[in-house]
């Protein structure tokens, strides 16, 4: 089993498992690979960390050799890189999105009808979410209705690994 990090062409990192290098750039060249996030089909394999097997060398274990591996000496703080700042905000919106999700009732085209109901009295309130076009937004706001749009890649309408 082949384990790759990779990246589309938004910069949405991901990781894929492959059964070897030949099947993974044969399901690349086909377009069967896709960002989890945006389904963005211009995917790039990122560079991995090799698990170097030296046990026999120095007496103890295998170790991963990893890129996050410091070598500043103690005390001296390593510079943060600008892509773990990204990666940190796209894990914030990801668990946003994911509670989101988790915490409201599709509605679907029903959504402006629900959220009047709501808002009425005539059914208990909770959570909603579903699609609306911008005038309906707009009359929903009118009459003093709170809505807040979300846009959901198509990844992730379906269910949340």
């Amino acid at each position: 089993m082949l384990v790759l990090n990779l990246r589309c062409g938004h910069h949405h990192g991901f990781e894929g498992w492959f059964a070897s290098a030949a099947d993974f750039e044969s399901q690349l060249q086909r377009g069967l690979i896709s960002c989890p996030i945006c389904a963005d089909i211009h995917i790039s394999r990122m560079p991995s960390a090799p698990h170097l097997n030296v046990s026999h060398l120095r007496g103890g274990p295998a170790v991963p050799i990893t890129p996050q591996a410091s070598t500043a000496p103690a005390g001296v703080a390593k510079p943060e890189l600008p892509g773990h700042v990204n990666a940190r905000m796209h894990d914030h919106l990801l668990s946003a999105v994911a509670a989101v999700l988790a915490n409201t009732e599709d509605v679907g085209d029903r959504f402006v009808e629900e959220a009047r109901r709501i808002h009425y009295g005539e059914t208990e309130a909770h959570g909603i979410r579903g699609q609306a076009s911008a005038t309906e937004v707009a009359e929903l706001v009118e009459e003093g209705i709170a809505v807040m749009p979300l846009l959901l890649p198509a990844a992730l309408k379906g269910p949340i690994q």
